[in-house]
């Protein structure tokens, strides 16, 4: 499909090549914050120690989904580090298909990338951590976090918008 320098295919390479990448710089920032959320608890009592601890214990969505894929698609179960080596890939494939979504979106309509990719950050936060995840059971309920994880999940989604916004441009560019 093409339409002028619009190219519905480019953008959909573009788009999952930048939510590759998106997703990895995602990754990067989130392990930056909990470092630096680490040193700011460090000196929190044993018993904020022991909650941190049982915290990082838990599945998170992308553990559960893989679990979930698993069984749907292999009928097999799988172990925790099974889970903990597959949700990167749920991750990464997430990444890429919601950013070439983007792609695609910012083919046939270019006002789609207006605010450099935050936007849709945005709404891939509510969309897919605020409403789907917690709707599929692949996480509790929104208000059963406090406020400091939905900043987490807003951060890392705007992180995730502008670096897709700022990869999917420069591979747009170099397909042409």
């Amino acid at each position: 499909m093409r339409n002028g320098d619009r190219n519905l295919w480019k953008g959909l390479v573009a788009g999952a090549a930048g939510g590759l990448a998106a997703a990895w710089v995602m990754n990067q920032f989130q392990s930056g914050w909990n470092k630096a959320t680490e040193k700011l608890q460090h000196s929190k009592t044993p018993q904020g120690e022991q909650e941190r601890q049982s915290q990082s214990d838990e599945e998170d969505a992308t553990m559960t989904t893989a679990g979930r894929i698993s069984e749907l698609l292999f009928h097999r179960k799988l172990s925790r580090e099974e889970k903990k080596k597959l949700g990167p890939v749920v991750h990464y494939a997430f990444g890429a298909g919601t950013g070439a979504v983007y792609g695609a979106m910012a083919e046939l309509v270019p006002q789609t990338t207006f605010g450099a990719g935050l936007p849709y950050g945005t709404a891939v936060f509510v969309g897919a951590d605020e409403v789907a995840v917690p709707a599929l059971g692949l996480s509790k309920p929104p208000k059963e976090y406090p406020a400091s994880a939905h900043l987490y999940g807003l951060a890392s989604h705007l992180v995730y918008g502008l670096s897709l916004e700022m990869a999917r441009r420069g591979i747009r560019r170099m397909l042409d």
